[in-house]
């Protein structure tokens, strides 16, 4: 199951999503496009949350409320930075103390966080090797991943978030394909378009060749009037004479 989200209406219209669990984390860091961004709260276990970026944008020039928006869902499910999560958590070890081992020992996985980093990264920067868990990832160049501080939860967001929640099973391995099918009859359209370009071109170039070479045969000082024949051939009368 993929969870999807509307990003606030002023940023424009993107989609915001996640995995519900690492398994879907899986399949969207191997089905990515190239016009995902990955985001993740820093050394913690969080959400893996995805954005997608318009044709032609790239990751730097995500606008103040987009990256807001998307860090904020990471941090609302992140158990670590999330205060809920927290909680329950809390919660749910201490009923197992009370009621199921009385040996049981656990440990919280960390007060209430503020001022959590969440870095975000294209989706073509992600590694994954077979040595790595189900879920996990790093990253192929360190230089590409960007870091955001983020002070604390705000509910206003993750409840605008949540309203526009959206929960789907995808294809996600179809959807890819049908994107790359798409791909390449457009870039089989726009080699057809280029050729027929260029033979025009070169039909244009040989149209011209041949009137530059057709005007260089009726350059005026080549040529002879009527005028200059008659003044310049004798007349036949004149030519008898010659002759006599």
């Amino acid at each position: 199951m993929v969870l999807y989200f509307k990003a606030r209406p002023e940023v424009g219209d993107y989609t915001i999503f996640m995995g519900f669990d690492k398994f879907e984390n899986e399949e969207l860091i191997k089905y990515g496009f190239p016009e995902d961004v990955w985001f993740h709260v820093d050394k913690m276990s969080s959400a893996h949350v995805y954005v997608r970026l318009h044709k032609g944008q790239t990751f730097d020039n995500i606008s103040e409320g987009l990256l807001e928006d998307c860090c904020q869902l990471v941090k609302a499910n992140s158990i670590q930075g999330n205060d809920s999560l927290l909680q329950l958590s809390c919660i749910a070890c201490i009923l197992l103390y009370r009621f199921e081992f009385s040996f049981f020992v656990f440990r919280l996985p960390g007060n209430k966080v503020n001022n959590i980093d969440v870095v975000y990264t294209p989706w073509s920067n992600l590694k994954k090797t077979a040595t790595m868990d189900v879920g996990q990832v790093g990253f192929h160049n360190s230089k590409m991943v960007r870091t955001v501080k983020v002070e604390k939860r705000i509910n206003e967001v993750i409840n605008r978030l949540n309203k526009t929640k959206v929960e789907r099973t995808p294809d996600l391995r179809a959807e890819r394909e049908a994107v790359n099918a798409a791909e390449r009859a457009e870039r089989k359209l726009q080699l057809r378009d280029k050729k027929r370009r260029e033979e025009m071109d070169r039909m244009e170039k040989e149209r011209q060749a041949e009137v530059r070479s057709y005007k260089g045969l009726m350059v005026a000082e080549k040529m002879t009037s009527n005028k200059q024949i008659a003044s310049e051939s004798k007349s036949l009368q004149e030519m008898e004479d010659d002759f006599m």
